[in-house]
């Protein structure tokens, strides 16, 4: 593709993107470039990159345009972002060529509101906190909460790109046979820092279509996540539930951890999320896995309370630790949302602590970094249910040498740690 087409091709991405706000922007995506198979590898990955990294920078790509009172269309935000980046507006309206590949020219309007933006950089003095950080207004006082003096560097380190990370399946390979096996591929992976089976790719490699993924040697799955699998500290022979299983991310990991032994409950409340772990576990070569449909009136939790050694609560959340992996979740987050979420939360992890049995231990996780869905969650919990009571990390944690993080909970960061953000607090019943 030449430039003006891989810049029409953006175009037409985030209006489809901005068109369906409340679907995920990969997902989209993914339709986009499926119903588009003539777009080669290499030019995807291209109009991906310039699409996220409107993304990334929307909040202050819209106050400049308000600024220049232009509208903050897909044109123009991807118009506005290169010229921010250095383009002059004549360089641009190059591109807009025109055309069957090209975007429509620049109308003369466009380019006076363009020409506004030559020679500034995207930060500006008079910007609020919250557009420079590219957090949502009601976000704000809660991030400020959790880092205090660290939140401009903390969202700096969220606004990068995130890596790939891949998750060795040690039932099946080590981590050495594992990364062998890629570099064949043409992929170079190097061990993670503080998950012992983790491999992390730099830039962004298409691997499921290789050997070693569909052989299921690896699994994708950030080591922050695999951390939260190693929180659980499944071994042998136990029966363990995953509650908010999903397509069975964790899972795997725990079966893996759990050496293909024992008996693993996995439960969502959505049969598709459910139906496609399936494929997974096969590929994973898991066979203790049971997976479970929870429904109104299920007596599959009354039948089971009391029976499980380790109980996973993955619980839905807002995901502000993963929004440099996915930037555009953040346009999406609204304070209805939390407010949903904090109820959602505590009624899950109530119902999922009656599967508990006594001396087993209850594990609550988010992909969260807000004080109320993580630490402030835990503590109504313990008030409500006095036979738990918190395991501290430096207890908890099963691997050899000191965890990852100082306190009682693990609390990961991209900047303190190169994962997603994380928090898994380990709550045990009493004996």
């Amino acid at each position: 593709m030449t430039p003006a087409a891989r810049l029409a091709a953006a175009i037409e991405l985030l209006a489809a993107i901005e068109g369906d706000p409340r679907r995920p922007a990969d997902a989209v995506a993914n339709e986009f470039f499926r119903a588009r198979r003539f777009i080669g590898g290499g030019d995807r990955r291209a109009v991906s990159d310039r699409v996220w990294s409107v993304l990334r920078a929307r909040r202050r790509l819209g106050w400049w345009l308000a600024r220049m009172a232009a509208a903050a269309t897909p044109r123009l935000l991807v118009a506005a972002s290169v010229v921010l980046q250095g383009w002059t507006v004549d360089g641009v309206g190059k591109s807009f060529s025109g055309g069957r590949f090209g975007a429509d020219p620049l109308i003369a309007e466009e380019a006076s509101r363009l020409r506004g933006l030559e020679g500034h950089t995207l930060d500006h003095p008079e910007m609020s906190d919250a557009v420079r950080l590219e957090v949502p207004d009601f976000v704000l006082p809660a991030l400020l909460a959790r880092f205090g003096p660290e939140l401009d560097a903390e969202l700096a380190a969220m606004a990068e790109p995130a890596p790939l990370d891949l998750r060795v399946n040690t039932l099946k390979a080590t981590r050495a046979q594992a990364q062998d096996s890629l570099a064949a591929e043409g992929v170079e992976a190097t061990p993670t820092s503080l998950s012992p089976f983790g491999l992390r790719v730099a830039g962004r490699r298409p691997v499921t279509a290789g050997r070693t993924f569909q052989q299921g040697l690896v699994e994708i799955q950030d080591e922050g996540s695999q951390l939260l699998a190693v929180l659980v500290d499944a071994r042998p022979e136990m029966r363990v539930a995953d509650w908010c299983a999903g397509a069975g991310g964790k899972t795997l990991a725990l079966a893996m951890l759990m050496e293909n032994r024992g008996h693993i409950a996995a439960c969502d409340v959505s049969a598709a999320r459910l139906d496609g772990a399936v494929r997974r576990l096969r590929r994973a070569g898991v066979h203790n896995v049971e997976r479970h449909l929870v429904e109104p009136g299920d007596k599959w939790l009354k039948r089971r309370e009391g029976g499980f050694d380790r109980v996973l609560v993955d619980a839905p959340c807002t995901g502000t630790g993963t929004w440099r992996r996915n930037p555009d979740a953040r346009l999406r987050l609204s304070a209805r949302d939390l407010a949903e979420l904090l109820v959602k939360q505590a009624d899950i992890l109530a119902r999922a602590a009656r599967l508990v049995r006594n001396g087993g231990r209850l594990i609550y996780a988010t992909c969260s970094l807000l004080i109320e869905e993580n630490e402030a969650q835990v503590q109504s919990f313990l008030a409500a249910h006095p036979q738990f009571s918190v395991l501290p990390l430096a207890r908890a944690w099963p691997l050899p040498g000191e965890p990852p993080c100082p306190g009682p909970f693990l609390a990961l960061t991209p900047r303190r740690h190169g994962t997603d953000g994380f928090f898994g607090a380990v709550l045990e019943r009493a004996a």
